[in-house]
């Protein structure tokens, strides 16, 4: 029995039409035109010839590069590369701290978000008062390398993230499901962006090894106004095509999620392992508590990202267990660090570092308590997954609470 038929008989068993579609799309396509030509009248039918046949009008009333949002980007992307070019400038003077080379591109990718968000007054002026206080104050502080100035500038990126975040959720920043998407769009981000860089990397090796060959050296022009300029307005770029469901990016962020946890998770094992073995002690070595510190913040982030990627209608399954032993593991290494941590401050005192060390580490502690809680109960048939899923997005503020004291308090205690 041919296609066609299939589909007449099938017409009021939804299911099997969308096992056949699925099996073979081209196949059921063409067979479908068929039984449309003879059962025009069908509702089953018309529905299904919406779906195979449905175009997009609005993006055709108008050719693409008068398209609001292409222009949008555009306009943004180039004046997140001249702002830049601009601060690198002052930044090669010595005038102001590199730093400032975020300002040249976050606020660009914030404005993209209020512009389609249209946050209510109160968001709006919130946004603009927390970057023009981030850029004054930041640039009253003197330019040198105390340990505390240098730990403003370290979490900076962390505080005008979740800014950022405000500007992303817009009115809803107090929904999970909106703090949820953010994430999930910084992962996408992230991979778009650093698949494009790469090939302007690959870009930018060519074009020089070419005029290198005419006996012109320009890298140093290269550099200063079409890497900087292109490595700006791309962030602006990535932010627009990820925002336009970009399918690249969310076809692949799931599939990565699923990677490299198990990855992470055997990896981790054997490197503690053979750490015990070896006996290598945090509370003693100062960098190789700096490198359990820098393994549990991985840790975390695989571990979030595996989560926003499962889906809450989910039931669980044998990555739910792996990542809930990431989070064990995670909080076992959280737990000896900052046991060191606070030894170092008893046995050393005070400073900056430690200071700022522990405290990121009581609100990571804090935060893999609340996760794990949240897994059991889930692994129980308690909760479901969205409950995990809220651990993670309403503890976002908390970081972003810390890293704004130790950008704007640190620098003023620690004189």
């Amino acid at each position: 029995m041919d296609n066609n038929q299939l589909i007449i008989e099938n017409m009021d068993n939804p299911q099997h039409l969308e096992r056949m579609f699925r099996k073979d799309p081209k196949s059921f396509r063409k067979s479908f035109l068929h039984a449309w030509e003879q059962y025009p009248d069908s509702p089953v039918l018309a529905v299904w010839h919406e779906r195979l046949h449905f175009k997009e009008t609005e993006n055709e009333e108008k050719p693409l590069l008068l398209q609001k949002g292409f222009l949008l980007m555009s306009i943004l992307a180039i004046l997140a590369g001249i702002i830049t070019r601009v601060i690198f400038h002052f930044v090669e003077q010595e005038a102001i701290a590199p730093v400032n080379l975020a300002f040249g591109i976050i606020p660009f990718i914030a404005a993209y978000f209020v512009f389609y968000n249209s946050p209510n007054k109160k968001v709006l002026y919130t946004l603009i008062s927390l970057f023009l206080v981030s850029v004054i104050y930041l640039n009253l502080l003197p330019i040198d390398y105390k340990d505390s100035i240098i730990l403003a500038y370290l979490h900076l990126p962390i505080f005008l993230w979740v800014v950022v975040g405000l500007a992303y959720t817009g009115n809803d920043y107090a929904i999970g499901d909106k703090r949820l998407a953010y994430l999930k769009f910084n992962l996408e981000f992230g991979i778009l962006y650093g698949s494009m860089a790469v090939s302007g990397m690959l870009l930018a090796m060519l074009t020089l090894q070419l005029f290198s060959f005419v006996g012109l050296r320009i890298e140093d022009f290269y550099f200063r106004n079409i890497v900087l300029f292109g490595a700006a307005g791309l962030a602006v770029v990535a932010t627009h095509l990820v925002s336009k469901n970009l399918k690249l990016a969310k076809n692949i962020t799931p599939f990565l999620a699923k990677i490299f946890s198990p990855l992470v998770l055997v990896t981790l094992l054997v490197y503690l392992i053979t750490v015990y073995w070896v006996g290598n002690n945090p509370f003693l070595d100062r960098n190789f508590l700096l490198a359990f510190n820098g393994i549990l913040l991985f840790v975390l982030v695989v571990t979030v990202f595996s989560i926003i990627e499962s889906d809450t209608d989910e039931k669980k399954n044998i990555f739910d267990y792996i990542n809930f032993s990431l989070i064990v593991l995670a909080l076992i290494i959280d737990s000896v660090a900052l046991s060191a941590i606070v030894f170092r401050l008893s046995s050393y005192g005070i400073t900056p570092n430690r200071l700022a060390v522990l405290g990121v580490n009581l609100i990571i502690w804090a935060n893999l308590i609340w996760i794990m809680l949240s897994y059991v109960r889930f692994l129980r048939n308690k909760t479901g997954p969205s409950t995990i899923q809220d651990a993670i997005t309403k503890y976002l503020p908390v970081y972003g609470l810390w890293a704004a004291v130790v950008v704007f308090i640190f620098p003023l205690v620690f004189k």
